[in-house]
Formats: C-alpha cells, structure tokens, sequence
C-alpha cells in the first residue's frame, strides 16, 4: 500500500488532554509572570488574568467547534488553510508555529529560573566561543550565557527528546506533572489564605495606584498563560473520542486555569506588595513569607520543585503542538515535505520535532534575557491565529460547507466568533511596539514565503476562495481580484476516489480506478464506506470503525495486493457515515477527486433506490467525473461504446481511449440511426472518433431506429459497454428508468456508465429533459 497523507495513532485520552491544557496555561501564569504583570497593572493584576481568560474562553468556543468538525493533527492551522486558503494557512501555520516556538523557549527560561534558585549558589555560567557570534543577533566580544539559560537548555533538550519518543509518553507525563502540580498548589492556596491582608492589597485607600487603565496592558502580558488550551486542538488527530473530548478538554481547561490563577495570584498580591514581588521567582518569594521556620525551607523547596515542574510541562506540551504544526503544513506543502517523514519506530513526526527543537534552543540563547519580548511575542503571534480561526467558522458555516459537521457548535452564531475577532486583534493594540514589530516581521516573512515558496507547491485551495470564485459575478471586483492573486498554482496529482461497500468483491473497480489513474499520471484513493443506522450517532459509529478499521485496512491491503493497479499509487481508508450515496460526493469533494468509479448493483448501499437520500445532494453539481460499474466481470477485451454525440460521450471516449491504451482493448463505436441515414451516422461516427483519438477504432451502423435494442444486439459480441449520460439526470437514469438503465439490465456484459459535471436546473439533473 502507498498513498498520501499519513495517519497520527490515537493515543491520547480526555485525562491527557486535559492535562496538557492546563499543564501549559498553569506552569506560565502563575509560576513565571505574576511579579512581572503586578509591576504592569498593580494589585488589580487578577483583573487582568481574568480579561485575557474570558478572551481567551470565546475563542475556545470557536475552537471547540472547529476541532470536532475537523480533528486534524496541526489544529488552528489546519482550519484556517482549508477555510480561508493556503495564504492565510502560511500566515496561521508560520505565526502558529513560530509563537509556539516563542512560549516554549519563555516557559523553558521560567523552568532555567527556578532551577537556579533550586542550585542556589551553583555557577552555571558558561562563556561560549566568539564564533556564536554568526547567529541572527550579532555579539561584539565573548557572549556569555546565564545561569538561568543553561537551565532552560537542558529542558529544553530533555523535553524535545520526551516529544521525539511519541505523544503515548508524553500524555502519560504530562498527566503524572499535572496531578503533582495541582496537589502542590492547593496545599500553597490553603496555608496562603491565612496569610493574606486585605491591607497589602490597599495602596492610598485603593486598590488600583496605577489605574484601572493598566488592567488591559496587563491583560496583553499575560494572555500567554492562556495558550495552553489551543494546544488540545493541535493534537486532536490524536484524540480519542474526539466529538465528546475535545470540547470537554479545550473549554474545562480554560475554565479551571482561570479559577486557579484567580485565586492564587489574588492570595500573592494580599501577601506581598504587588511592587515587591519578585520578577523571576514570584512563587518561590511568596513561599518564604507564608512558610516559616523550619517549614519555611520545605515550602520553598515544595514551591520551586512545583515550579519546575509547571514550566516543564508548560515547554513539554508546548513542543509537541509546534511540532505537530509543522507537520501539518508539510502534509499541505507549505513547507517541504520532507519535514512529513514519520519515525519508523515512535511513529512521530521526528524531524518535525528536530527543527522546532532547534528553533527553541536558538530564542533560548539569542533572546532569553528578556522575558517580556518572548512572552509579548508569543501572545501577538497567537492573538492573529485566534481572529483567524473565528473568521475561519464563520466562513464555514456562510459557505454551507457539506462535510463540515461539528459535534459542538459555538452559541449565540455569529456575535461569538464576531467578538473573538475584534478582542483578539484588539488587544495587540496594548502590546509594546518591538514585540509588535518582530511578530509582523514573521507574519510579512510567511507572505512572501507563500509567494515565493509554497503558492507553487500547495494544491490546496480555501473554502473562502472557492465560494468568491463561484460567485464572481455576485461579488466585489476587487475580491475577486484578491481570490484569483492568491489562489495556489501547484501541480495536484490527479485523484481517482473508489467507493467501495465489500472490498472482498469489489476488486474490479480499484483495477479500473487505476487505468484512469495510470492515463493520467495519477493516485488512487480507495475508500471503504461503511453505513450505520440513523439511530446510531456518528462518534459511536466512529468507535465502531476504529475497532474494526485494523482488520478492514488488512482486508483492504491484501484486495490492493491481489488486483492489477498497473503500478499506481494506492492510499486505503475507511470512512462511516449515516448515507453511504452522499458520503460518496463527500469523499469526492474533500479529496478534490478528479474521477468517481463506483459499483451499481445489488450489495452496494447507495442502489437502494430512495429518491430521499441523493436529492439533496443532486441540487449541487456534480463534484466531478463519475463511472458507475455494473460488474459482470472486468473484461476489456472488446468495448463497445454507443454514442450520438455529447459532454458525457466525450468521458466515454477518454475511458475507451484509457483502455485501449493501458489495456490493449479492441473498441467498437456504435450509432443508431433511422432506416435511410445510414451514411449521414457513419459520417459523424468517423469524425467524432478522429476528434477523439479513436480514429482507429472500428465503425458500427444500426439502422434499425432501435437504440436499446441495438446496443444489446451489439453487446452479444462485446465484453464491456460504456454508456454516456447524454443530458439525463442521474436520479432519473438510475432510479425512474432510462436508457442506459434498461440497456444495464438487458446485456449479459459489464456496463459502464459516464457522466461528466455539467450545469443544469434541479429539474433537468433530476428528471432529464423532454429532449433526452
């Protein structure tokens, strides 16, 4: 088996996801920034932790919505690339990426900082060699690297070899680091409490000497506590149970973060002066005061060892969203693919994880002398992903796209996303100019990049894009100038999708998928679609493929070992689905399927004849090409195909043309005329087969006025025939009766039906014209 896109195992459970979540949100907020914002905003800093919590919980809701509709490894970037096109994917996926790169070099400095205090008294310092001067930033002279940044690498190092090892083990951590921290924290938050003055927190009477207005700037510094919550969504390919998880993880995860920081960032500022607090280890200061005597050395020992650990999981999990980010672009080919390789032994994308790795040792030694610049840095970068992951909702839900089809949907459509939008861009506006501008730098550098690089390279076009395009003489000159400038020119492999219900009888289409796919240099997606009652929901019906899909793709790979593909790329996957007709223009559409071959025929679910099921899916066009197979019996020996001209006549002539070059078929035209007109048929006959490279097939007149008759007459000597649709509708031919549905039941040969995308009325697809 070979094929495209490769799968991430599902490892992960609801404990798990949770815990990176919280375990990323906690070790920043409340370990590393309180000392810095509290000198920003004053007492009234815990206003601030709440104003980026409710920012950051709107979004969570857009979030949640869009990972349930899509649980893909590479979370925001993977929605925006698909809603809003591969140049806002460059922008989401660089920015993502980029940002996480940021905070995890911020939390592995937190991590540096407290392992300093934890060493107390141990040089650590380290002076490195001039040369280092070639990095991005220039150093005159030796650059020497403090304690706190010798620290942070050897987090570093150690949690991007965790990552390396796969995400099973990392869960697993992640949850064991969680359960320890919050255990730590509550007994911190019980003896606080009979600390705290109300008079520490009063400053001339009040509670704000800085002013209120500071609350927002501070909002702005500590919004990168709250990332923690995306990185669920970055991993949702790894998710168990998806549709129920992930929102329970990505909302519960904010919510519990934002009652921990209120508490126990309110507990430090009525202990200690908000102005005396300190700046690299706010918890371990705090501790000192509310543990006293002999107790006072274990608290702060408990303290910075729980410290360490929230920075460690913080940088831990952090590490395993970037690079699982890089791999998703890869797998778009924003980036090369050779980022895409998965370890042949942990199953992750190991050089994905490599690159990021380095990227963050790099911000550790060039910028880890100012938090500040990392953390502000971290949160512009994500604050312009979060607009556009709710811009990305909304264009889903106004597109009315068919397979989008959330388990959670955001309240109060569409104010939500509206607000996350104006909130998140709203605050970089309280943001310092240089992170402001070393942040649009990475966003201007994923532009160009685009231009340069990837708009060359990617096949992948957004849902935004195509719906202005579509629309084009409804919409606005200048969108649509903006749609066509952006829009991707790569090369994309011409895609043969087969829909299959039993792959142990169905070889035969896979063989002829590969014939059209052979002719055109093509892949073959093979799909097993399986169908589950209405009564039962799609995510149980999920679980139920996802303990059979181990034995159906070992079905599916030995029907792929045992059938003639000519040498033709092969990529296997199930799929469940409540209908199995509509699921087949689903497959199609999300694949952006060249050809559909799919069987006709007893067995096969989408042939049971209920006007019902297709309606709703025949008032849209075709999504491309269609073969429909009533198997006799793959025999290509002689093919016959009747034809009196047509769009869909012309699909049967390339599939006669296919096999009579892949597989050395002998072809026969036929056209029926009236009696008298037998040198008018041969006429057009010759010229339509030297129009379509059939010059060498042989002529066949029937003058008997009698279509269905003469091609089951012509058929006798045939092993296959291939029909156009000419202009009937598809539900009217496979359903009301046809033409080509009574010539399917009366010859004893294989029977291939054609049709090709055209625009026609609700009526006329459904029903055919008086004319046909």
């Amino acid at each position: 088996m070979s094929g495209g896109d490769e799968e991430l195992a599902k490892d992960l459970g609801l404990v798990s996801a949770l815990a990176i979540g919280i375990g990323t949100m906690v070790g920043a907020g409340i370990f590393v920034l309180p000392g810095i914002a509290a000198r920003e905003a004053g007492p009234i800093v815990v206003l601030s932790f709440l104003i980026g919590g409710s920012i950051a919980m709107i979004n969570a809701l857009s979030v949640s919505e869009l990972g349930t509709a899509m649980p893909k490894a590479g979370g925001a970037y993977y929605y925006i690339n698909r809603a809003l096109g591969p140049l806002f994917g460059s922008i989401s996926g660089m920015g993502d990426w980029m940002g996480l790169a940021f905070a995890s070099a911020f939390y592995c400095i937190g991590f540096g900082g407290y392992l300093a205090t934890l060493l107390d008294g141990v040089v650590l310092s380290v002076p490195v060699a001039g040369e280092i001067a070639l990095l991005p930033t220039i150093v005159l002279g030796p650059l020497v690297l403090s304690d706190i940044q010798i620290g942070a690498l050897i987090a570093g190092v150690a949690f991007v070899g965790v990552n390396y090892a796969g995400a099973k083990e990392t869960g697993g951590i992640q949850t064991a680091i969680v359960t320890l921290l919050l255990g730590i924290l509550t007994i911190f938050a019980i003896v606080g409490f009979f600390s705290f003055d109300w008079g520490t927190v009063t400053v001339d009477g009040g509670v704000a000497p800085l002013g209120y207005g500071e609350m927002l700037p501070g909002a702005a510094l500590v919004f990168v506590s709250y990332l923690g919550y995306a990185k669920i969504a970055t991993i949702g390919e790894e998710l168990k149970n998806p549709g129920r998880n992930l929102p329970i993880a990505i909302i519960g995860s904010v919510a519990i973060v934002m009652v921990i920081y209120s508490i126990l960032v309110g507990l430090m500022v009525g202990i200690i002066p908000y102005d005396q607090i300190d700046v690299d280890t706010p918890m371990s200061d705090v501790a000192g005061v509310i543990f006293e005597g002999n107790l006072g050395v274990i608290g702060i020992t408990s303290i910075t060892l729980a410290a360490l650990l929230a920075t460690a999981s913080s940088a831990n999990a952090s590490i395993l969203a970037s690079a699982r980010i890089n791999f998703a672009m890869g797998r778009d080919k924003i980036v090369t693919d050779w980022l895409n390789e998965i370890h042949p032994k942990f199953a992750t994308p190991y050089r994905s994880i490599a690159v990021t790795g380095g990227m963050i040792l790099l911000f550790i030694v060039v910028l880890g002398g100012d938090l500040e610049i990392l953390s502000k840095a971290a949160s512009v970068l994500h604050l312009v992903v979060y607009a556009l992951i709710n811009a990305a909702l909304i264009v889903f839900r106004e597109a009315d796209v068919p397979e989008y089809d959330p388990d959670f949907t955001v309240p109060f459509y569409p104010i939500t996303p509206i607000l996350g939008i104006v909130f998140s861009l709203g605050l970089i506006g309280f943001m310092d100019m240089i992170e402001i501008a070393l942040s649009l730098l990475f966003v201007v550098g994923a532009v160009l990049w685009y231009g340069v690089y990837a708009r060359h390279e990617t096949d992948r076009e957004g849902v935004l894009s195509n719906y202005i395009l579509s629309r084009s003489e409804e919409m606005p000159d200048a969108a649509v100038s903006a749609a066509t400038a952006a829009k991707p020119s790569g090369k994309r492999d011409f895609t043969v999708v087969v829909p299959v219900s039993n792959p142990r009888t169905e070889s035969h289409l896979l063989s002829l998928g590969s014939v059209v796919a052979k002719a055109n240099d093509g892949v073959v997606q093979a799909v097993h679609i399986v169908e589950v009652p209405d009564q039962t929901p799609l995510r149980e019906g999920s679980e139920h493929i996802r303990r059979i899909d181990e034995e159906s793709q070992r079905l599916m790979t030995r029907v792929r070992e045992s059938t003639e593909t000519l040498d033709v790329p092969v990529d296997i996957r199930t799929v469940v689905s409540h209908r199995s007709f509509e699921e087949v223009f689903n497959v199609a559409r999300r694949e952006q399927a060249d050809t559909v071959v799919m069987g006709w025929g007893p067995g096969r679910p989408w042939t049971a004849g209920r006007a019902e099921r297709p309606i709703d899916e025949l008032t849209h066009d075709l999504p491309c090409d269609f073969l429909v197979l009533n198997d006799r019996g793959l025999e290509t020996d002689r093919v016959l195909v009747p034809t009196a001209g047509g769009p869909d006549s012309d699909l049967s002539a390339e599939m006669a043309r296919y096999m009579r070059d892949q597989l050395g078929s002998e072809i026969t035209l036929l056209n029926v005329v009236d009696q008298g007109e037998k040198d008018d048929g041969e006429a057009f006959l010759t010229e339509w087969a030297e129009d379509r490279g059939l010059d060498d097939a042989a002529i066949r007149i029937d003058t008997t006025g009698d279509v269905e008759g003469a091609i089951a007459t012509a058929a006798r000597d045939h092993t296959m025939v291939i029909i156009g649709a000419t202009e009937r509708g598809l539900l009217s031919r496979l359903i009301g009766g046809s033409l080509a549905y009574g010539v399917v039941n009366e010859v004893e040969c294989s029977v291939l039906l054609a049709e090709r995308p055209t625009k026609r009325s609700l009526w006329d697809r459904l029903f055919g014209r008086r004319n046909d």
